[in-house]
């Protein structure tokens, strides 16, 4: 492949979400020329391109991931001999770098640990548990986090160890050397080589520790982290573990702390008017003479903005704020359909010499909430098509690959989604990266609803970290809560709010409720969620018209993928969009209101994705997820996805349902069928067995249907616009299972030890037809650069193993998750099945480099 090609490839990948980062055992290359696709190493997970031929380059500021290479183990949160002695004693704070435990001390030897690279979710991994004593007469309380051994009646599976070594070379002494956490579930200690060097109680935010006193410049040294997940943080499956990346990043004492560029960037008369706020650190212990040099580039490497600060003085272990204003002409403009980036390379220099540069990827556009005219983005009316969802996906729980957050941001996008709330939690700083870089919308969330030290603290890490995307709208502080509606829960919610405003004057506040919406907390918050009661809008706009308000959870239609009838004994709903717990409702009715209400910014849907825990509404074993889902847990459509599709995209769409297998199913009565057809055409015309059951007139916000009589054979669905037929769709009667269909919707990974391949797997007759209500079971074998990491199949009531070689069918389709390996070659995937003819699929697997 020539070099044009590859990086070609390379920057299409990273237009996809897809990492391309230094493999183990590579040094990080400088950044070179313009509209390279190849990342610096020093920039994010989600990295930029590098920086043009001839422009500054980083200084002593250096950033590795540290996926790799990881040992774990089980400790146990009862018995100090079975965690590794930590709290022998009551020794742990006794004497640093002796007394902690002795799987944090440098000279342990865990050689019989198991070995792992990360993200990890260790509850995943687990097998499901049922409640011993589930209460009688209402829901059991272990189906919220999705039955796996977690928590206070599990011990010996809640908590876990974490060893690396980490050598660091005797040139970097004077350095400042920390680690990150983009997130780990949930309370831990971070030792490095026996010293507790920090703490941190959050499962979701990110955080780091500075570990620069207690290495051994030019020696071994040892991570060790101790995560605790006894106590969650949520109501949903939250998985366990360091799920997240961790990274060394290596600065100067004078240097820029994390979250210390805010880029406030706004179109103004054909300008982008960038207001640059930059904070500067001195670690060290002599005053610093710096000067700032800003340069602003565009997406291919020209710079439109440069500017030189004045020298500042900054006194030795203090910071200071440096403040500027840029301007450039005729600029393009973020959206989710046109989501152009724009970088700040921000350069720290003494006597000319750089000391520390960031770049900062940044948007140019304008957001409001009027209480009018709804969401306007750069200064249109702008309707938000969102959905809400957790940070689950099956085969990986909580550990998602950058990647594989790419492509369910992509299966979004595909139904016309241009939002996603962040459930109920901040996200993945892999996910918010790609938000921006694809063109999705964000209402960011922080967990807790609370001004105690640790919860501001956690705020406004979110803050810091995610205030310069264009793609965050608003700052949501709570979802439910009991004090909501309270006077305390106001105080509360002002506290948090006044810390936004002073980090973030630019984007509003908002709060999720379920009730009294112009009451407490709905009196305080900038913009008013509704969790449904969309009956309730209207009566409150009159009341309060000028207030803001969304939908901020909306319809929680319950249905299971492929199935079309209620399954009580199975916990199985019906796919049709007619099943809703008492508080919700469908699709159709809270977009057909929200949608002729100019006033109302729009809503997101729960969810996006179905969700491990919360398996509404038969919320007792043997469920373990939830059925909310427009798509379910491997990212499948459920026959609603192409509601949403019809409803929020401009391309024809016609799509019949149910299958046409009814044979195989149980009796139904008169063997008569409910047949709807979801459509954006003007008209529908059914067809069963070759015989016309007449043509319909399609609802704006609505479906057709028909109720027939089955018999073996097909049934068609022809689509008409302006008078002429513009789509048709069968479902036909397929034979018996015969073999495996194995697709992929990319041919190539990168050899990055990150990337990975969603391998839809299909239960096929004899003619290549899919099987709707085919069960195999099917194994799989992988061979060359990769590993298969997870499969899944999307049925909520299934107790098989997400870490395993094989994976029943469930209604016809499972998902085997792939991952490549850090070196180039071809990635093999082998499926079968007792009985069936089996496939193979080939990805090739390129050297992100070359």
């Amino acid at each position: 492949m020539s070099e044009l090609s590859r990086r070609e490839l390379l920057r299409a990948l990273m237009a996809g979400g897809v990492a391309v980062t230094v493999p183990a055992g590579r040094a990080a290359a400088t950044p070179s020329a313009a509209g390279d696709a190849a990342v610096a190493q020093a920039s994010s997970a989600l990295a930029l391109p590098r920086a043009p031929a001839g422009r500054p380059t980083p200084g002593a500021r250096q950033r590795d991931r540290l996926d790799a290479d990881w040992r774990f183990a089980f400790g146990h949160a009862d018995d100090p001999a079975r965690d590794f002695n930590f709290g022998t004693y009551q020794r742990t704070y006794a004497k640093a770098g002796k007394d902690t435990a002795d799987a944090a001390l440098i000279a342990y030897d865990d050689a019989g640990w198991r070995a792992l690279s990360l993200p990890h979710d260790w509850a995943v991994e687990l097998p499901f548990v049922p409640n011993p004593h589930p209460p009688a007469d209402v829901d059991d309380p272990a189906a919220a986090h999705g039955y796996r051994p977690v928590g206070r009646d599990h011990p010996e599976t809640s908590i876990g160890w974490y060893r690396r070594e980490l050598n660091i070379p005797a040139s970097d002494a004077g350095r400042r050397l920390v680690l990150e956490f983009d997130g780990v579930f949930r309370d831990c200690i971070v030792f490095c080589n026996g010293h507790i060097v920090g703490t941190n109680a959050s499962g979701y935010i990110g955080f780091e520790v500075d570990i620069t006193d207690v290495v051994d410049y030019g020696a071994r040294n040892v991570i060790a982290v101790r995560v605790d997940a006894t106590l969650g943080e949520g109501w949903f499956y939250e998985g366990a573990g360091v799920y997240r990346h961790v990274w060394l990043r290596r600065t100067d004492p004078l240097h820029v702390p994390a979250g210390g560029i805010v880029v406030r960037a706004t179109p103004r008369a054909g300008q982008a008017a960038c207001a640059v706020e930059a904070t500067l650190h001195n670690a060290g212990d002599q005053a610093e003479a710096c000067v700032l040099v800003l340069q602003v580039l565009a997406d291919d490497g020209r710079v439109v903005a440069k500017a030189q600060l004045p020298a500042t003085q900054v006194a030795p272990g203090d910071a200071t704020t440096v403040q500027h204003a840029l301007a450039f002409d005729a600029p393009q403009l973020w959206s989710p359909e046109t989501p152009v980036l724009y970088r700040l390379l921000a350069e720290l220099r003494v006597d000319g010499v750089a000391r520390d540069a960031v770049q900062v990827a940044f948007g140019v556009r304008s957001i409001a909430f009027d209480a009018q005219r709804g969401f306007l983005l750069n200064g249109a009316p702008y309707k938000l098509k969102g959905t809400c969802s957790h940070q689950d996906h099956a085969g990986v729980g909580t550990a998602i690959p950058d990647a594989l957050h790419a492509w369910r941001l992509q299966q979004l996008k595909a139904l016309g989604c241009n939002a996603w709330r962040m459930a109920h939690n901040p996200a993945s700083p892999a996910l918010m990266d790609l938000c921006d870089r694809l063109g999705m919308l964000v209402i960011a969330e922080t967990r807790r609803m609370s001004s105690d030290p640790e919860a501001m603290r956690e705020l406004q890490r979110l803050l810091l970290r995610d205030r310069n995307r264009p793609s965050v709208i608003a700052w949501s502080l709570g979802n439910e809560e009991p004090q909501m509606v309270t006077a305390r829960g106001a105080r509360i919610v002002g506290t948090m709010q006044a810390l936004v405003r002073r980090l973030d004057p630019t984007r509003p506040t908002t709060f999720a409720m379920d009730k009294g919406f112009g009451e407490g907390v709905g009196q305080v918050v900038d913009v008013v969620g509704f969790n449904y009661r969309t009956n309730q809008m209207d009566a409150f706009h009159a009341r309060e018209p000028q207030r803001p308000v969304y939908g901020s959870e909306t319809a929680s239609t319950v249905s299971v993928r492929g199935n079309y009838f209620v399954d009580d004994a199975r916990g199985y709903t019906r796919a049709y969009d007619v099943d809703h717990p008492w508080w919700a409702s469908t699709s159709e009715s809270w977009w057909a209101f929200v949608a002729e209400r100019p006033w109302i910014a729009g809503g997101f849907v729960w969810t996006g994705f179905d969700y491990r825990g919360e398996p509404t509404p038969y919320n007792r074993w043997p469920n373990v997820a939830s059925q909310f889902g427009v798509l379910d847990s491997c990212g499948f459509p459920k026959d609603n996805a192409w509601y949403y599709r019809a409803q929020w995209t401009q391309a024809p769409v016609l799509h019949l349902f149910p299958h046409w297998n009814w044979d195989a199913l149980p009796a139904l009565a008169n063997r008569m069928v409910d047949v709807w057809v979801h459509s954006n055409l003007d008209e529908v015309e059914l067809w069963v067995n070759g015989v016309s059951q007449g043509r319909r007139r399609v609802p704006r916000y609505g479906h057709v249907e028909w109720r027939v009589r089955y018999a073996p054979g097909a049934i068609e669905a022809r689509g008409y616009r302006g008078g002429e037929q513009v789509l048709v769709q069968r479902r036909e009667t397929t034979g018996a299972p015969a073999a495996i269909a194995l697709r992929c919707e990319r041919a190539s990974l990168l050899a990055d030890g990150q990337d990975v391949g969603m391998i839809e797997v299909a239960i096929v007759d004899a003619q290549g037809r899919q099987v709707p209500t085919a069960a195999d079971e099917v194994r799989f074998q992988v061979s060359g650069a990769g590993a298969l990491i997870g499969v899944g199949n999307g049925d909520p009531a299934s107790h098989e193993a997400d870490k395993a070689d094989r994976r029943r069918a469930f209604n016809g389709l499972c998902q085997a998750i792939v991952q490549s390996a850090r070196a180039p070659g071809r990635l093999r995937l082998q499926a079968s099945a007792p009985g069936l003819r089996g496939a193979t699929l080939e990805l090739e697997v390129l050297d992100a480099l070359a």
